[in-house]
């Protein structure tokens, strides 16, 4: 091999260079006459001799190099050639890509691929997720006496959760010790009503699962970020998650029947088991009645809340009033007796040694929902009420108990999620401990996976994305001179996160960040309800604290990327910094496509129809003139309504909500346009790539297949029903159709005719 020859003709140092000239005049002296053996070369002469042995050294070793990594000018490196093949892979080249391109991209992934019985979805996401876990646990379970107290309670809390003989050994005893300290199950217990129900009051309850544990059941309250003033923290009283998915569920007719059997069924089996854990004895009438009033509330309290495209705006969302002017508008009668919103929050509040009188100021976020509980609630008494609060609290703790318990919800995840069997106890471990102590995994993380040099790459390609996205302001002829102004400054004021915060390298921040904490490996319950306590605490104490904007929002060991209103920002953790994404070896026209098309979708968030709302400094500000605003919201339908007529077979064939997923769908097209004219300026400056080998496709077409490739995925059916419900992301095979039919360049890229699929008459651009 041409390697080879450099190896073994050419000194590769300065010094073996001089030693080979010497070597050189040695035998020169031995092959010329006694006459010529007195001449000796000058230094000059050795030195001009090391100069051009250099300058021969470099041409071959360019040669040999562009030999290796072309052949008739394809690239022939080991990064092309894997990227090639993967691509190959994955596509199906006998669909027209004009006809159906995610099918043209994805049909050969969606083949060979078939979804886990342990999981709801499989995609190129989830792929790269599992190979991430498979890195956590090796980095957990590594043993290192001299690491520090950090990194060891990392180790520790997993040790703890994959100990399944002691979790098997200590049965539902944990769980059942718990319950006296949230005021007890009356479902789970004889004589509630003697011994708690004449001093219960649900501020009480309600406020003790949310101090301690940081559970929001009936009233969500929580210390966030002030829409209007980014710089300080306020409380916010908004409404809560449900036990099922969405409201919707709560109809329990088709296709929500079997979730909402099994959701009882699921609460039913919880109590049974407590009650014969306790020894005590089962009246399984009466257990069903109490859970099938307990149903019948919560489908009230479900079709009380706002929907979600009640809450796209967040102007209306936000409703500023001091604590008083709360206690008079949203009255709530429960059980017979008045709610006091004061002495709720200061219960919630003690436990960080903070108090609040009523002209503290409050956020509500859903002032019509209170307004529908009170009625809700009044029908229904203690008991009810407190049945309803401890079974959300509990449903989501089973997980942590033995056997017997985690099979409980097994009707109700398969009804739910269509998986049949849960995932290896070291993946939920792994997931469960990166999720808790993000900052100590995410320094194993990066320390054993992460090529730190990725980062300088990544700030040149959002430097030329962001100059992308200005530039484009002055073609939206939509936009005024005012409102792109204003435009422009807010894309310059973003600020970039990549891979992983530096703090989380510096041992002593570590061991000051968990220093409240502290584990039992024998214990993981009692593990799990410290992390609950530590983390509500954490978020309480931020109350009379100023926003930290330097603070990152997520670990490094996540495969996503974030754009933060509050903070103007976009994150793009280590765990996304890989291939298909992103690669420093693989082809530009590959990483714009990946990572490009992400960096492009996150900076448009922010200028999407939830996040235009906020200024440059992250502050809830109309900064768009009248006009501005309304060409802005018609260019929005246009998407409502392209996305609104997907229908998704996986999905019993309903359509996507347009309202919904029109953030992301925004997004969407704003991220691929911006990359692709990133690449394209790219390939300005610096020429056309070489081709990869194997794959008769040029660089502005491996550019979107390589973005549709992201999106290869697929979902069960009972998943698929979830997620058009709750998630605000479009489908993968959607987000790659509906960009893709927007933008002129794909249609031309593909030479695809005007009456193609992927090329529709009318077309939706808003950025």
């Amino acid at each position: 091999m041409p390697i080879y020859i450099i190896d073994r003709k050419f000194p590769e140092t300065p010094g073996e260079l001089i030693q080979a000239a010497s070597e050189g005049q040695s035998m020169a002296e031995n092959n010329t006459p006694k006459s010529a053996k007195k001449l000796r070369w000058t230094s000059l002469e050795i030195g001009l001799i090391t100069i051009v042995s250099l300058l021969f050294i470099v041409l071959v070793a360019l040669i040999v190099l562009f030999a290796t990594q072309r052949h008739d000018g394809v690239c022939t490196s080991a990064d092309c050639t894997q990227s090639a093949s993967r691509l190959i892979e994955n596509m199906d080249s006998s669909i027209d890509p004009c006809d159906n391109f995610y099918q043209y991209a994805c049909g050969g992934w969606l083949k060979r691929n078939i979804i886990p019985e342990t999981s709801s979805r499989h995609s190129t996401f989830d792929i790269l997720r599992d190979e991430l876990e498979v890195v956590l646990k090796g980095v957990l379970e590594r043993q290192d006496s001299s690491e520090s107290s950090a990194l060891t309670k990392a180790k520790t809390l997993y040790k703890s959760c994959t100990n399944e003989s002691i979790i098997e050994k200590r049965g539902g005893t944990p769980l059942l010790a718990m319950l006296p300290d949230i005021f007890e199950w009356p479902v789970a217990v004889d004589n509630w009503e003697d011994n708690y129900g004449q001093s219960w009051t649900a501020e009480d309850s309600i406020a003790r699962l949310n101090e301690k544990y940081g559970k929001q059941v009936l009233v969500n309250f929580f210390i966030g970020t002030d829409d209007r003033d980014s710089n300080s923290h306020i409380i916010h009283f908004d409404q809560p998650l449900l036990g099922l998915p969405s409201r919707d569920y709560y109809t329990c007719t088709k296709p929500y029947e079997e979730a909402c059997s099994s959701y009882s069924q699921f609460m039913t089996n919880v109590a049974l088991l407590i009650r014969t854990d306790r020894g005590l004895s089962i009246n399984k009438t009466r257990i069903e009645e109490d859970v099938e009033t307990v149903m019948q509330m919560e489908k009230e309290i479900a079709n009380a809340t706002d929907t979600p495209e009640d809450r796209n705006n967040p102007v209306l969302l936000y409703n500023k009033m001091q604590l008083r002017v709360l206690s008079e508008n949203f009255t709530l009668q429960i059980a017979s007796k008045e709610f006091n919103w004061t002495r709720f929050t200061n219960n919630i509040m003690r436990t960080v040694n903070i108090t609040v009188n009523d002209d503290e100021q409050v956020i509500v976020y859903a002032p019509n929902y209170f307004l529908r509980l009170n009625t809700v609630l009044a029908k229904y008494s203690a008991r009810d009420v407190q049945n309803y609060l401890v079974w959300r609290y509990v449903m989501n703790l089973v997980v942590g108990l033995s056997r017997a318990y985690k099979d409980t919800r097994k009707a109700f995840r398969k009804a739910i999620y269509g998986t049949t069997s849960e995932a290896a106890v070291w993946r939920q471990c792994a997931n469960y401990v990166n999720l808790n102590l993000e900052s100590a995994v995410g320094r194993l993380y990066v320390e054993d996976a992460f090529a730190g040099e990725s980062k300088e790459m990544m700030n040149e390609m959002i430097a030329e994305i962001r100059e992308v996205f200005v530039n484009n302001l002055d073609e939206l002829d939509w936009m005024d001179a005012e409102t792109r102004k204003a435009a422009e400054e807010k894309a310059r004021a973003i600020r970039e996160r990549i891979g992983y915060s530096e703090n989380i390298k510096d041992d002593a921040y570590l061991d000051k960040e968990y220093k409240d904490l502290s584990y039992n490996e024998e214990q993981y319950f009692e593990n799990i309800l410290k992390n609950l306590e530590f983390s509500q605490k954490k978020r309480l104490r931020k109350l009379r604290q100023k926003v930290n904007k330097e603070e990152w929002i997520s670990g490094a060991a996540v495969v996503n990327a974030f754009y933060s209103t509050s903070r103007n920002q976009i994150v793009f953790p280590a765990g996304i910094l890989q291939p298909p994404f992103f690669s420093r070896g693989q082809s530009k026209s590959l990483n714009y496509g990946g990572i490009g098309m992400v960096i492009g979708h996150e900076i448009t968030h922010g200028f999407d129809d939830n996040g235009r709302n906020f200024d440059k400094d992250g502050d809830l500000k109309d900064w768009w003139t009248v006009e501005s605003t309304e060409r802005f919201q018609d260019l929005s339908k246009c998407m409502v309504y392209q996305y609104g007529n997907f229908s998704w077979d996986l999905a019993n064939g309903q359509n996507l909500s347009g309202n919904n997923t029109l953030g992301e769908n925004i997004a969407d097209n704003g991220g691929i346009r911006q990359s692709y004219q990133a690449y394209q300026n790219y390939i300005s400056k610096h020429g056309e790539e070489a081709p990869l080998p194997g794959i008769d496709l040029n660089h502005q077409q491996l550019f979107f297949l390589n973005f549709a490739q992201v999106w290869c995925g697929t979902h069960r059916p009972e998943h698929a029903v979830n997620s058009i419900k709750t998630d605000v992301h479009s489908p993968g095979k959607f987000r790659v159709l509906g960009s893709l039919q927007n933008f002129p360049e794909f249609a031309k890229a593909f030479n695809c005719r005007r009456d193609s699929y992927m090329v529709p008459e009318q077309t939706c651009r808003v950025w």
